[in-house]
């Protein structure tokens, strides 16, 4: 009889890929990828946009319309692909649940968010109407919203980003599944909120594994925010083109990465580059005690009435020379906006003084102001909501050219947008091409371009970054410092990641609740920042 111990069994993973591939038509997005995922683990599956990681997750619920999906989707051992519709729509929300990134596209905005919740649990569990709302107030309160009681009426719109996305893991964990698959879950979220949703994940996979003897939720999380699966995740997989290109424990990933693409991603955190503002730079842009105020309206028994007044932005302050990048950091609802727009004369209900080069604009004329807004540019946060999709890249670049600069000749405008799209790195082969044929990058770019194009002195960059890879983040931010260096812009950066400010950034605002309660040089405030509100900003951005 043999004494050898015979080798135990290996655990069955929860959900099994084997060599799954995805074609839309012709083209095939995903390679033949096979991973594993046990119970109450946590994988990150991280790649660039175009990469194939959310196509991946969106088949395991065969929710990949117009593609054929090969290969197996096992979860628990039985192939989801082999499954009927009527099959599938039972393990979707019960045993399988999905946060998409956007929790405003993933909710009905015609339906209270309670009732969401708990049509879900009357369709999956059974419940009655009135156990079913009783068990959303607690799912509510569970992932941290407050007044649940009152909140489970209301509508998505009446919600902040923090407070929706928190209402999506509710609906997603009404059925105690037994995946949690998180799309891009913190993308469009503030630092500080980013931390607390992140916070929350762990602690509901924590509860449920004590509440199934150690059998948790396991967590798949879809995301390119390296910060974020380095805090979270146990695993990691890195896409690349629809392959699996690396695999491997998040330590060992991230310390000593294997693969050329997981270096460069690793890599493609923002760097440092800018060079010091001269000494003698003179000042163009500063802001006295401004303030904005709006009036705030309530329900009254004669319909809404004004009461009270709402502080958008209160006694700021802020100074800006020649050459020089300062960055407005904080929380949504900070004032961080008020401020942009006030500046650029968008926001035109405020108190205060505004001067820009050494004069107020206010005692300005009319054609003066026209004039200057020239010299005042923006580059929005979204490039693609901002381009019209009507017009080609020379008719969107070449529109400010045509409205301040008209004794420019029609030749004249064409050379100088030729000139410009060199500048940011897009060829004269694009002038006729519309906005939906580009990657977001190259969007940006056009939208830089749109912007420099009438050689402006002050560039306001509202969140230049948060909608890219991390990749074309660092393209972005490089092509902006070598237009400064270059030109000798000056810039406003609005932005809620502390990277990318300290990054493009000389000196730092810190706003919270429409006052600055810290200002500074930019790797002092980062380095040790003095405020608390600040100490946490930098806390969770780490």
């Amino acid at each position: 009889m043999s004494t050898e111990k015979s080798a135990e069994p290996k655990s069955i993973p929860l959900l099994a890929l084997e060599n799954l591939s995805i074609n839309f038509g012709r083209k095939r997005v995903v390679h033949g990828i096979s991973l594993e995922l046990h119970a109450g683990e946590r994988l990150a599956l991280v790649g660039e946009s175009g990469s194939g990681k959310t196509v991946t997750a969106l088949s395991i619920l065969r929710l990949v319309q117009q593609a054929r999906v090969s290969g197996k989707i096992l979860f628990q051992g039985n192939d989801l692909l082999q499954k009927s519709e009527e099959q599938i729509r039972q393990v979707r929300g019960a045993d399988i649940a999905m946060v998409f990134q956007e929790p405003m596209s993933a909710l009905n905005p015609l339906y209270t968010i309670g009732s969401q919740i708990i049509e879900t649990l009357q369709l999956h569990e059974g419940l009655s109407a009135a156990a079913a709302r009783q068990r959303t107030i607690e799912l509510l309160e569970r992932t941290g919203i407050r007044e649940p009681e009152r909140r489970i009426d209301s509508y998505p719109h009446q919600l902040s980003g923090g407070q929706l996305q928190r209402a999506v893991i509710a609906m997603a964990l009404a059925c105690r599944p037994k995946l949690l698959i998180a799309d891009e879950p913190t993308t469009a979220l503030d630092t500080t909120i980013r931390a607390r949703i992140v916070q929350l994940l762990l602690d509901l996979q924590e509860e449920e594994a004590k509440r199934s003897d150690g059998q948790g939720m396991a967590i798949l999380l879809i995301t390119h925010d390296l910060n974020l699966v380095r805090r979270f995740a146990q695993r990691v997989a890195v896409m690349e083109q629809g392959h699996v290109v690396e695999t491997g424990s998040t330590e060992a990933v991230f310390t000593q990465p294997q693969h050329p693409y997981t270096i460069r991603l690793i890599n493609s955190l923002p760097q440092r580059l800018i060079d010091p503002v001269r000494a003698d730079a003179a000042p163009l842009l500063a802001t006295h005690n401004l303030r904005v105020e709006y009036p705030k309206k309530r329900q009254g028994w004669r319909g809404l009435i004004s009461s009270d007044r709402f502080i958008a932005l209160a006694d700021a302050s802020v100074s800006l020379r020649e050459g020089e990048t300062i960055g407005v950091v904080g929380e949504s609802g900070s004032g961080k906006s008020t401020l942009a727009h006030a500046i650029l004369g968008l926001n035109r209900v405020h108190s205060g003084a505004i001067d820009f080069e050494g004069r107020a604009v206010a005692d300005r004329r009319r054609d003066e102001k026209r004039a200057l807004r020239a010299r005042l540019q923006v580059v929005f946060q979204d490039p693609f909501g901002s381009l019209s999709p009507r017009r080609t890249v020379e008719q969107i670049v070449e529109e400010g050219l045509a409205l301040h600069f008209p004794e420019l000749s029609a030749d004249e405008r064409r050379a100088r947008v030729i000139e410009v799209l060199a500048e940011v790195g897009l060829p004269a082969s694009v002038l006729g091409r519309y906005p939906h044929e580009f990657s977001g990058g190259q969007r940006q770019r056009i939208a830089i371009a749109r912007a420099i194009v009438l050689k402006p002195r002050l560039l306001v960059l509202d969140e230049p970054t948060s909608a890219l890879d991390v990749s074309i983040q660092n393209q972005v931010l490089d092509l902006l410092v070598r237009l400064q260096k270059k030109y000798g812009l000056s810039y406003l950066l609005i932005s809620h990641d502390i990277a990318v400010v300290n990054a493009l950034a000389h000196r730092i605002y810190v706003l919270k609740d429409g006052d600055v309660v810290e200002e500074g040089e930019t790797t002092a405030v980062i380095n040790q920042p003095q405020h608390p509100y600040t100490q946490r900003l930098v806390q969770a951005s780490q």
